[in-house]
């Protein structure tokens, strides 16, 4: 099965500008992670790593009934 997932999550300024919501479907909390650290090049940021699993963890997440794609699929950051 298949989640949305809502995901907070910010890298804070001075050291860098990513961050925001995150609408991700995914079937695990891994892909939901991987999903989103491959959307930027977070090279440099692994610092901020554990706070996106935990992140992930707090994320509402809803059960889908049709089979999705797994993606992002929607984003707002800044």
């Amino acid at each position: 099965m298949k989640y949305l997932y809502i995901v907070d999550h910010a890298i804070s300024f001075p050291s860098s500008e990513y961050g925001g919501l995150y609408n991700v479907i995914a079937e695990t909390n891994e892909e939901c992670f991987d999903l989103i650290s491959n959307h930027y090049e977070y090279v440099g940021y692994d610092e901020y790593y554990p706070k996106l699993h935990e992140n992930i963890l707090k994320a509402e997440k809803f059960g889908l009934v049709d089979e999705e794609p797994s993606r992002i699929v929607e984003s707002f950051t800044t």
